[in-house]
């Protein structure tokens, strides 16, 4: 059995993406609005199909019901991560996502969501939105009732380079002019606090965000990392670990014992003897080691039990 597998992507459509998926990455994806690329996914929303190997034609999910064995045996029922490109056109929604125990009580025992951004690209003097000011409960349902948003939310100054972790349960948006690459749970629960009086109007969440925002919010030194200047940097947390690479010659990770997923945000080279190329999604097999050579930047993950 093959190692290794390719995946051609899903391709999500929305008010706010815009080209840079499909020009930055040559992706054959027609629209203006392309929101985000799901280069590694085995959601029902988005699932990706492998392109190589006695598997081909068939997707991620089915997959990894019937060959348990190239993912290492995972524990997890469902495939348990995903890997999205996003381009952000115009500002997303202020939003927050449940943990675990949440998502199962409210959202017919489906996953929670935590996530993690790497900003690929983003204008000068950016600012993401991550996490809010309320001091306690009480404060956060006033200024959400009087729509005091400025008030609330937290921007913090982020580059093109930097890590950002999004536990479950903390506010946030990315903003117009950035291009991330997000790896999270396998889950597509989101909860709209806010969506800057849009038109037309989009469902907002108001209920279910007070129960699941944390406060109060999480320190932002705590959860934005620079990473440029590293030849790798790791993040570990109960869900994933995920690793920026930047490789310049050759490089050899130890041997995986799930899986991993592999995105290559830049550059070309190759994985294992196999030719990649800025814009490949692929995974190795549980079980392996893997070798790479050439120069590329490549967003790294593999799930942590």
């Amino acid at each position: 059995m093959d190692k290794i597998i390719f995946l051609k992507p899903a391709f999500s459509h929305t008010v706010w993406g815009g080209t840079r998926i499909r020009t930055d990455f040559g992706y054959d994806e027609p629209g203006e609005d392309i929101g985000e690329c799901w280069g590694i996914s085995a959601h029902p929303a988005g699932d990706s199909v492998i392109t190589n190997g006695m598997f081909s034609g068939k997707t991620l999910s089915q997959m990894y019901a019937d060959c348990p064995e190239f993912f290492g045996n995972c524990p997890q029922e469902e495939f348990p991560l995903l890997t999205k490109i996003i381009d952000a056109r115009d500002n997303l929604s202020i939003q927050v996502h449940p943990d675990d125990e949440y998502a199962a009580i409210h959202e017919n025992g489906a996953s929670g969501k935590t996530e993690c951004w790497y900003i690929i690209d983003c204008p000068q003097n950016a600012e993401l939105i991550v996490g809010h000011n309320a001091k306690s409960k009480d404060e956060l349902k006033s200024m959400i009732s009087e729509g005091k948003w400025e008030k609330l939310i937290r921007r913090v100054p982020v580059k093109k380079g930097d890590f950002i972790q999004i536990d479950a349960g903390t506010v946030h948006a990315i903003t117009a002019g950035c291009l991330i690459l997000e790896t999270q749970q396998n889950s597509n629960i989101t909860y709209r606090l806010y969506d800057y009086d849009r038109k037309p109007l989009r469902e907002l969440h108001l209920s279910q965000s007070i129960d699941t925002i944390r406060v109060p919010a999480r320190d932002a030194a705590d959860c934005i990392f620079d990473t440029t200047g590293k030849k790798e940097f790791v993040y570990s947390n109960d869900f994933y670990e995920v690793g920026i690479m930047r490789i310049s010659g050759s490089a050899k990770l130890p041997e995986i014992r799930y899986f991993m997923n592999l995105s290559i945000v830049a550059g070309e080279g190759l994985v294992n003897g196999n030719r990649v190329h800025k814009g490949d999604h692929i995974i190795i097999a549980g079980g392996s080691s893997v070798i790479l050579n050439g120069n590329m930047e490549i967003v790294r993950s593999t799930f942590n039990a």
